[in-house]
């Protein structure tokens, strides 16, 4: 059998034992210690002259066994074969002979398809490394090729042990074959920066164009514990990212503890409610503790001595027998989880921050392997594990902070610069004085802009939405009363009950719900739950009734929950539109933005030079703005149009727009965490905003607002000129149509108001929403 290489390589191998056989005769010539024991070898060699000139045939090394030990004898101590990973070979090839037994016990574990190749060995890698070793010995260029190889190699239970080997390569000599190509140094220099580049050095060093003759040492020591560990740290930096950590980490503490089904788990602690709890962090690493279906574990189950350690001296225990602990704690709720999730034994480690326990590790296996005289490997991987969750904690906790900001008091893009501005001065960036007091965030000389889209009558619809279910719930009572009234006196209570039927027949009133569902709750539910008990005949009767209601409000909660469902889709739906799109619109020129669901939405914005002082402000960004607004408030009307047909309740709505032209300044108040105008002068623009919504066209009853239109209240004529150049740029695309001049009737310390009101063009087809033409 001829030796093979596992990948193509510059060499042709030359097992040959020439140097170690000349270096026993210079010893045995020159020191008579040796003379005795190394002759009587030295003249067995003496008919086997492939000893010097080289092994071609692997079957020589099987025939002569005994030989080729003796030979290896002062290499390969007897004394110290159960102890040394150890045996002949070359580098960075994957055939060794003369092994030791613990090597071929090692081996022999591991399985008989096991392979034994270097990790992250490659055909180029291995190519480049052979070549390395001539760089080195033939042309003497200083190259530490000594890196950390490694071995994986598996024991009997699949458990993955690594193992570095060092290669002793005294015995072997690097020698040209005729076909090699000599190098020059500008050749040498180009290879050196060329790792990368397999075609290069393949051409450089041609296939079996130089001799590897002799053979080398390699030495096997377990880095197990070490590997892992680099492994580990490695898989931690991307905990967030690798869908495949679980099983990676599984396969990591598999070997640092040797145990074949070892898994690894984690469990948060919520201190304000005394209690383990999932986190964000278990969509990656599951939970042992709380285990399926299960339900969190309070901390009054921590009374066993064992869990108590780890809380107040926040240091890892084992359970060595989970069944005996539950046969020691029958009441136990997590020794049941345990014990009946078949787990046998297990490692719980805090996770620990400014002296607070984050969470536990756990180390679980389904066998009686984890104890406490293992456990003690924790205190290597704690660090890594600690830094890593430190690491979660944190980027979970700027996620909710940011959550908190985008959904509730939020801080818009536009004025940003200015709040971190004013925080870095607070804590001391510019100067050397630290925690200054806070001076007010203000904004001056702003152009406002103010629009909504309403939903029309709400109020209306929501107390006929209210009517409907508490006249059917009436109904549903009396339904009930009907089938008891033969064996139980009802007349009080059914006298009251058709009082209230007649006035949910007229209009509602302000009272009227509160008196029904006071009704309900505090006379008919008791009473029908006292028959129930009297009567077992009744339950059944009582019981379909209360299928009928809503589990929460224990009222009819139909037509209600349609309306409430509609009315939180519509201000989705059109709060959506308006986010998406003045995101689109902030590069032309920043503005600050903010917006409102109510009864529909609601949205100010203002512009102006102090928004952003390092750019050149324009009143022609005002002008283009203010053609943005209407056209989006535009694509709201039409895009609701046809999503109005998906709700379970038809709702109509109608848009409004404030223009105001004189400036005003806005500050942000750190009470209420939002925005609002600065200074009594100012506050006459919010004023007009809070009293236009229902205003009615001066000398009738008809509202400003009306369905399909959108009113453009204004009061100076140049806005009016203003708006009428805006509202043809939409005509001229079909988005708008007739005009309506009007006046608004005189409102509480506000006269002379006018409006536009342009009706919609619901018939425009193929709009293109994305376009937004400029003036």
């Amino acid at each position: 059998m001829k030796f093979q290489a596992f990948y193509d390589s510059p060499f042709i191998l030359n097992f040959s034992f020439e140097k170690l056989i000349q270096k026993m005769e210079a010893e045995a010539s020159g020191n008579p210690e040796y003379a005795l024991s190394h002759q009587r070898i030295l003249d067995k060699t003496k008919g086997f002259p492939e000893l010097l000139n080289g092994i071609s045939n692997l079957d020589f090394f099987e025939e002569n066994e005994v030989l080729m030990k003796e030979l290896l004898r002062d290499l390969f101590p007897p004394m110290l074969t159960e102890n040394e990973i150890k045996a002949i070979s070359f580098p960075f090839y994957n055939f060794f002979f003369n092994p030791t037994k613990r090597f071929e016990t090692i081996i022999k574990k591991a399985g008989d398809n096991f392979d034994m190749i270097i990790k992250d060995m490659d055909p180029h890698r291995f190519y480049v490394m052979s070549c390395c070793i001539i760089l080195n010995d033939f042309y003497d260029v200083p190259l530490n090729v000594s890196m950390p190889f490694i071995f994986d190699i598996p024991n009997e239970e699949g458990v993955v042990k690594h193992y570095r080997f060092l290669t002793n390569a005294d015995f072997m000599d690097v020698n040209a074959l005729e076909n090699f190509k000599r190098l020059t140094p500008e050749e040498i220099s180009e290879l050196l920066d060329n790792f990368e580049d397999y075609e290069l050095w393949k051409e450089k060093f041609p296939p079996e164009s130089w001799e590897l003759k002799g053979f080398a040492v390699v030495n096997f020591f377990d880095a197990t514990t070490e590997i892992a560990i680099s492994n580990l740290k490695s898989k931690l930096i991307n905990l967030e990212d690798d869908k495949n950590l679980k099983p990676e980490l599984n396969k990591v503490f598999r070997s640092i503890f040797q145990v074949s089904d070892l898994e690894v788990g984690f469990t948060s602690i919520n201190h304000d409610e005394n209690k383990f709890v999932r986190s964000p962090i278990n969509s990656v690493i599951e939970s042992y503790i709380l285990l399926e279906n299960s339900q969190d574990c309070k901390n009054e189950l921590l009374c066993e001595k064992n869990f108590n350690t780890l809380v107040e001296s926040k240091r890892f225990f084992s359970i060595s027998d989970i069944e005996r602990t539950y046969r020691e704690f029958p009441d136990s709720q997590m020794a049941k989880h345990f014990y009946e999730a078949g787990i046998k034994s297990a490692i719980f480690a805090p996770i620990i921050k400014d002296k607070k326990i984050l969470g536990i590790i756990e180390l679980v296996s389904r066998k009686k392997m984890l104890n406490s005289i293992n456990a003690q490997k924790m205190e290597i991987v704690m660090p890594y594990l600690e830094d890593t969750m430190d690491r979660l904690y944190d980027g979970i906790e700027t996620r909710i902070q940011a959550i908190i900001q985008r959904e509730y008091t939020s801080i818009h893009p536009s004025v940003y610069w200015k709040f971190r501005q004013e925080a870095e001065r607070h804590i001391g960036f510019y100067r050397e004085e630290f925690d200054l007091p806070y001076r007010k965030i203000t904004f001056e000389n702003l152009t406002p802009l103010f629009g909504q889209t309403d939903i029309r009558n709400s109020s209306v619809s929501r107390n006929l939405a209210i009517k409907k279910d508490l006249e059917i719930n009436l109904m549903l009572i009396s339904d009930v009363f009907k089938n008891l009234i033969s064996d139980n006196d009802l007349t009080e209570i059914n006298e009251k009950l058709v009082q209230f039927q007649k006035k949910l027949s007229k209009d509602l009133r302000a009272d009227t719900e509160s008196q029904v569902q006071n009704f309900i709750h505090q006379e008919v539910h008791p009473l029908l739950e006292s028959i129930k008990l009297q009567n077992v005949n009744y339950n059944q009767i009582v019981t379909d009734y209360h299928k009928q209601l809503d589990s929460k409000t224990e009222l009819v909660y139909n037509f209600r929950k349609k309306f409430d469902d509609s009315l939180s889709s519509i201000n989705k739906f059109l709060a959506d539109i308006l986010d998406k799109r003045q995101e689109e619109q902030q590069h032309r020129f920043p503005f600050y933005y903010e917006r409102f669901k109510t009864d529909g939405v609601e949205h100010n914005m203002y512009i102006g030079s102090s928004i952003e002082p390092d750019l050149t402000y324009d009143s022609i960004f005002l002008e283009n703005l203010r053609l943005w607004q209407l056209r989006v408030i535009c694509e709201s009307e039409l895009q609701y149009k046809k999503y109005k047909d998906t709700l379970d309740y038809s709702l109509e709505v109608s848009s409004l727009i404030l223009v105001y032209s004189t400036p005003i300044s806005i500050r942000f108040r750190m009470d209420e965490k939002r925005f609002d105008v600065d200074g009594s002068y100012n506050a006459r623009y919010e004023m007009i905003k809070k009293r236009i919504d229902k205003s009615l066209i001066k000398n009738s009853d008809e509202r400003i607002t009306q369905p399909g239109k959108i009113s453009i209240i204004y009061s100076q004529d140049k806005e009016r000129k203003e708006y009428l150049k805006l509202i043809k740029i939409l005509q001229n695309q079909n988005l708008l149509s007739a005009i309506e001049e009007l006046e608004v009737e005189d409102l509480q310390g506000i006269n002379g108001l006018r409006a536009l009101r342009v009706a919609v063009n619901y018939d425009t087809k193929d709009v293109d929403y994305d376009f937004v033409e400029e003036i």
